[in-house]
């Protein structure tokens, strides 16, 4: 990036299956003059996230489509680097939604200023941002977990599932992570203090992964936080005890265009379990609590956080289309600068 100009990439076409580089083009844009009440931003770093697959589609889901030839939507991180507005002054360190972009202009609206004296930055874009309200959430308002139940996470390394298992060890729960990999798996009981954790891509079908979380869940399950669908969603389903709740967050397994049926309805009924699923940007009113809550065991270090860090606004595709195959390790970032 000169001084005159910034890169940005915008989604060029709609996948058709999966997301491939063709889908986005990286653009070179000259940086724009400031009018009165604005404020520009350098953005430091930019989030990767599972949803922005879902809005490179024009089917109907629970947003608007990502429109062509714009800026890709995405949180990100950053400095105010010029102020034409008194409520915001040059160094303040502030979180929006620029996308995948290098600088980023607004009114202020939408934008919040963080204090990065005991959270770092990039965390307001995990544990203690969209990821971490996301994982607070499901667990505390629909979950509503009780000391002493076992709690299900798929998807236990990512950025989601992660913080999931750790608030609900906080609560006094058995916990119990499902993720891709002996090294992931390791990760989360040895450093994020889940009970066990089923390696998913250990089983060679469903029969045995089945077996993989009974053998783990010996008296049964009480709650499940859902980021993937499919197999997991259905062994899950057959381990319920009375009552269950089930939070979906998330199908990933699904998100090129995959059918995932469910195979045994009827554990939705012999076990009288609450499945809801829930966006959270639709529940602004708990962010301030939850955040704060967030932050302080963040802060405290009772809540630990991975990051897998792509370098360069132009490796943002490939960094994306690794994160929708579980490539990436904790949450997913790209360094702008």
């Amino acid at each position: 990036m000169s001084k005159q100009t910034y890169k940005r990439i915008v989604l060029a076409s709609r996948p058709t299956a999966a997301v491939t580089p063709d889908n986005f083009r990286l653009e070179e844009v000259p940086v724009p003059e400031l009018a009165d009440g604005q404020v520009m931003v350098r953005n430091h770093f930019l989030s990767l996230d599972p949803y922005m697959r879902g809005r490179m589609g024009e089917g109907k889901s629970y947003a608007d489509p990502q429109p062509l030839n714009e800026v890709m939507i995405g949180g990100t991180v950053g400095e105010v680097i010029a102020s034409k507005n008194p409520k915001w002054n040059v160094g303040d360190k502030v979180v929006g939604m620029f996308g995948w972009q290098e600088i980023g202009v607004t009114d202020g609206g939408g934008m919040q200023k963080v204090d990065t004296t005991h959270i770092p930055l990039s965390a307001y874009l995990g544990s203690v941002g969209m990821p971490g309200v996301t994982a607070w959430y499901g667990l505390n308002k629909i979950i509503a977990p009780k000391a002493g139940e076992t709690i299900v996470v798929s998807a236990a390394s990512g950025a989601v599932g992660s913080v999931v298992g750790q608030l609900a060890k906080l609560a006094g729960c058995y916990v119990v992570g499902v993720a891709g990999g002996k090294e992931k798996c390791d990760y989360v009981t040895g450093e994020l203090g889940f009970d066990a954790c089923v390696d998913y891509k250990a089983a060679k079908d469903a029969k045995e992964l089945y077996a993989m979380v009974k053998a783990v869940t010996p008296k049964g399950v009480d709650g499940y936080f859902e980021n993937v669908g499919g197999d997991i969603l259905d062994v899950v389903m057959a381990r319920l005890n009375p009552f269950a709740r089930i939070a979906v967050c998330g199908l990933i397994a699904g998100y090129d265009g995959q059918d995932m049926p469910m195979r045994n309805p009827r554990a939705i009924l012999v076990s009288r379990c609450k499945i809801e699923g829930f966006i959270v940007s639709e529940h602004m009113d708990v962010w301030p609590q939850a955040l704060k809550e967030l932050g302080g065991f963040v802060a405290q270090g009772k809540l630990k956080f991975r990051e897998s860090i792509a370098e360069g606004l132009a490796s943002a595709p490939e960094a994306f289309m690794g994160l929708l195959k579980g490539k990436n390790f904790g949450k997913q970032l790209v360094k702008l600068a």
